[in-house]
C-alpha cells in the first residue's frame, strides 16, 4: 500500500512573519491599512466611552456642614475648616462686614497649601509664587492654571453653612 504525499504547504505564520531582515523594514499597504483601521476603531471606541460616561454621570451631592457663626470670624480674618470630607482643608475669609468667601486650601498648580495675606487682600501659594484674588479666587499671578475651588456658602440664621463645591469647570 502506497501512501500519497501531499505537497507540503508553507504554514500561514511564515507568510505573516518575515524572518528576512530586508523584508522587515517594509510595511505593505495591507498591513498599514489594518493598523490604521484598528487604531481608528480603538480611538472611536474610547471617545464613545467617554461620551457615554459624561451623559450618565450624576452631579455629586455634597453634605451641608456648619462652618462658623456670623460673628465668630472678625473682618479680615480667616478660619480653617474641612469640607466636604475630613481630608479637604478649606479657608473661610471674611472680607468685609457682610462678605464671606470660602476656598479649598489646595493650590490648583501642585496642591500646596495656600494662605491668606490680609495686607495685600490675596491668597498666596508660597511654593511657586502663585497668587489668587481673595474676592473671586481667580489667578492673579504665577503658574496655577485654574482658579481656586470655591466652597458654596449660605446663611442660615446666625450660621454660615457650606452646601457645595464650585470647581469652575461648569459652564
Amino acid at each position: 500500500m502506497k501512501l500519497f504525499r501531499l505537497p507540503r504547504q508553507q504554514p500561514l505564520w511564515r507568510e505573516e512573519v518575515s524572518f528576512r531582515g530586508a523584508d522587515e523594514q517594509y510595511v505593505n499597504r495591507r498591513q498599514f491599512a489594518k493598523f490604521t483601521v484598528l487604531a481608528s476603531l480603538g480611538m472611536f471606541a474610547g471617545n464613545a466611552w467617554i461620551l457615554v460616561r459624561s451623559w450618565l454621570r450624576k452631579e455629586p451631592s455634597y453634605p451641608e456642614q456648619a462652618v462658623a457663626s456670623m460673628n465668630e470670624v472678625p473682618v479680615g480674618a480667616v478660619k480653617q475648616f474641612q469640607y466636604p470630607g475630613p481630608h479637604d482643608p478649606c479657608l473661610l475669609i471674611r472680607l468685609d462686614s457682610d462678605t464671606y468667601v470660602a476656598y479649598s486650601q489646595k493650590c490648583t498648580h501642585l496642591s500646596c497649601a495656600v494662605v491668606y495675606d490680609r495686607t495685600k487682600n490675596r491668597i498666596e501659594c508660597p511654593c511657586h509664587n502663585g497668587f489668587f484674588s481673595a474676592r473671586t479666587g481667580e489667578v492673579l499671578q504665577g503658574p496655577p492654571p485654574r482658579p481656586l475651588v470655591r466652597i458654596r456658602l449660605i446663611r442660615r440664621d446666625e450660621r454660615l453653612v457650606a452646601v457645595g463645591v464650585d470647581t469652575g469647570s461648569e459652564s
